[in-house]
């Protein structure tokens, strides 16, 4: 059972929690790795017993150059892994919370006006937009491009300039002390500027119904690129008709045997490039007018998907072997401060200059009120905030 991989291998078990935490933080990175879940494989409960002298400590994760790191923190997996969590100084010209389309255009921007500029990003530089499988309505590429790619290139851009990055760190408070703004980071560090973007995006929205929440790292996941591969030759439930899940549905069939993809409303809202490619895929089912109503959970493992045919009444129980939800996109806005005003589903309500009601505080991109959930106006959003920063400290 040695690792004899070029890739990064994790042991544990389909209930362990600190599993599913690991397994995040690894998807978060873009890295790729193979589970082998002990239960099922002898010879690796054995290899796993045998590395922690007796006791079956998950996960166990095995890193190519041979290293093992037992039940690790993400802090411990981001130092193995060479992340930069730390920044250079404590003060800087501007802070930009989220590393994304928008947060990183905008520390282009700034840094090109010779503004020292940090980014603070918690997952890995390029947002949600590096886990896209492939844009293909992005300015200037004619030809479409990964959503991979288009993180590393947007990333390069901005190391260029001199922007500094940290990853795997998340700010938890914003703070205004006088004259500057405060971002405080989970491991209790503070970083002040003279002024602040909060570009931190927004993430899939839950279902929130019963057998979910058990499921989530497990069965359920909300990233195809980073899980699909789990899924080779076995059948995957896509929920959600709009661009999102057909995109991903679309790249599911390189793994999965069937897609089936249910959308609530009775016709699907994708474009319809997407609804044509779909219709050319023999492996692929569409439901309309169906409610997913409950996951059912034997021994923390799926073992149906409870579903309502709205138009007949009708119950029918699915029987994938695993789930991916694409319905809507719910603000990473739950760690602004009670003095930034949203609206009632958490967007960041902003002035025309793209200010919060927090002086010196701007917003752009997904996590915005009124933005159109776009990775090229997301990009557009930050160039403009950018600008917007400008004039701030120009005043002051």
């Amino acid at each position: 059972m040695e690792n004899t991989l070029n890739t990064i291998v994790m042991y544990g078990t389909s209930w362990c929690r600190d599993c599913k935490r690991a397994k995040q933080f690894l998807g978060d990175q873009r890295l790729q790795y193979t589970f082998v879940n002990i239960e099922q494989d002898p010879d690796a409960m054995t290899y796993v017993e045998r590395i922690n002298k007796g006791m079956r400590s998950v996960p166990t994760i095995v890193f190519p150059d041979g290293e093992v790191l037992v039940e690790p923190s993400n802090a411990e997996l981001a130092a193995k892994l060479g992340l930069h969590t730390q920044a250079e100084r404590t003060f800087y010209d501007v802070i930009i919370v989220g590393g994304g389309p928008a947060g990183l255009t905008a520390a282009i921007y700034t840094a090109r006006e010779g503004l020292d500029t940090l980014v603070i990003e918690k997952s890995a530089p390029g947002g949600q937009v590096g886990v896209t499988q492939f844009l293909d309505n992005y300015p200037g590429f004619d030809e479409g491009i990964s959503g991979e790619e288009f993180a590393r290139r947007l990333t390069k851009q901005a190391l260029r300039f001199g922007v500094e990055i940290l990853q795997a760190q998340e700010v938890v408070d914003i703070k205004v002390d006088g004259l500057y703004r405060e971002a405080i980071t989970a491991d209790g560090s503070s970083y002040c500027a003279r002024a602040l973007l909060v570009a931190t995006g927004s993430r899939y929205r839950r279902l929130d119904i019963p057998g979910e929440e058990a499921l989530i790292g497990i069965n359920i996941h909300f990233c195809a690129t980073c899980d699909g591969p789990f899924y080779q030759g076995k059948e995957v439930l896509v929920i959600g008709g709009g661009n999102s899940g057909l995109q991903e549905g679309l790249f599911l069939t390189r793994f999965a045997s069937k897609v089936t993809i249910v959308e609530f409303m009775p016709q699907l809202n994708a474009s319809a490039i997407l609804q044509e490619k779909i219709s050319e895929q023999k492996d692929i089912e569409v439901l309309t007018h169906h409610a997913v109503q409950e996951f059912i959970v034997e021994d923390n493992v799926l073992k149906g998907v409870r579903v309502l045919d709205r138009a007949s009444g009708e119950v029918k129980v699915l029987r994938p072997e695993g789930v991916f939800v694409f319905i809507g996109l719910s603000p990473n806005s739950d760690f602004l401060p009670p003095e930034i005003e949203r609206d009632r589903w958490g967007f960041v309500v902003t002035e025309k200059h793209l200010e919060t009601s927090m002086k010196g505080v701007f917003a752009a991109g997904d996590v915005r009120a009124w933005s159109t959930k776009q990775a090229a106006s997301a990009a557009g959003e930050g160039a403009t905030a950018a600008l917007m920063l400008r004039e701030f400290l120009r005043r002051r």
